[in-house]
């Protein structure tokens, strides 16, 4: 917590923290281990061969779904995640359709061509038509991400009515600082390609969340593990938001971080790195094959 200083005249004034003489990587920010330099801290792994990481890439989304399913995230045939293939970049992985979450292994992952259709690499099982309208959208527009994932989580949907953003009201919510896109319309169950170009453009050209109104959430990341990382945070923050705002409205007032601190906060827990180690302390990892 910043520290509240007194002024000459009484009124407090807040002390703001400063970028200065911190680290320039933003995940080394963040942890120490002995003076002499002794403790690394394992991150992404870096692979010489696309096989390699095509089976990390899998064994990850595998992951990622199943965690989706202890979290309570399964709706039906609803729910959609793909990654990029390391082998065949114009290919993503896809979850198939009506397969519960928590029943996905690295067998029925799905790899997509360019075309949109099921290829003749990896399980051969349908796939979601929402979700692949949703998906080349964001992957064509958004290069430099790999992995993005939409469901129906409840907490996500709930707020999603509101057709507005989440209230930077924690340092969690700092992920969403300058980083959250809403697409404030809803054309019905996407089944026309048009529709999936519009939430791809209310993603934007840097945001790595969104909110769907009167749909869900959608989050995007370098990885697998840091798209179900912000996707998760951001439908706990959605929970605390509805929380906050049962509580406003019996009129306990709320407070919103400012904008300084928020940027500061921003600026070292929004790094790539740092949503991958935030998951990788979660329960996620026991869900890896």
């Amino acid at each position: 917590m910043p520290a509240v200083h007194k002024s000459s005249n009484g009124a407090s004034s807040q002390f703001h923290q400063s970028l200065e003489g911190l680290a320039e990587n933003p995940l080394r920010r963040t942890w120490r281990g002995t003076e002499q330099g002794t403790i690394e801290l394992e991150t992404v792994p870096r692979f010489d061969n696309p096989y390699d990481e095509r089976e990390w890439i899998k064994a990850h989304m595998a992951a990622a779904l199943r965690y989706w399913g202890k979290l309570g995230f399964g709706e039906g045939a609803a729910g959609h995640i793909t990654v990029r293939d390391s082998v065949l970049p114009d290919h993503y992985w896809m979850n198939p359709f009506a397969v519960h979450f928590s029943t996905i292994t690295k067998s029925k992952l799905v790899l997509v061509g360019p075309d949109g259709y099921v290829s003749s690499h990896g399980a051969q099982l349908p796939i979601n038509t929402a979700g692949f309208h949703i998906h080349s959208a964001i992957h064509k527009r958004r290069p430099d991400i790999k992995a993005a994932g939409h469901c129906h989580s409840l907490d996500g949907k709930a707020w999603s009515a509101f057709g507005r953003p989440i209230d930077i009201l924690t340092q969690d919510s700092c992920l969403f600082y300058d980083n959250l896109g809403v697409y404030n319309s809803f054309g019905g169950i996407v089944l026309a390609q048009e529709e999936g170009e519009n939430i791809a453009q209310a993603l934007g050209p840097k945001f790595k969340t969104c909110i769907l109104q009167n749909h869900g959430l959608l989050t995007v990341g370098n990885t697998v593990d840091e798209m179900v990382y912000l996707f998760s945070a951001l439908d706990r923050q959605c929970k605390a938001q509805l929380m906050v705002e049962a509580a406003a409205a019996n009129g306990i007032q709320k407070t919103i971080i400012n904008k300084e601190d928020a940027e500061f906060t921003a600026k070292t827990i929004q790094w790539w790195e740092n949503t991958y180690v935030n998951v990788s302390a979660s329960s996620f990892y026991g869900f890896i094959p």
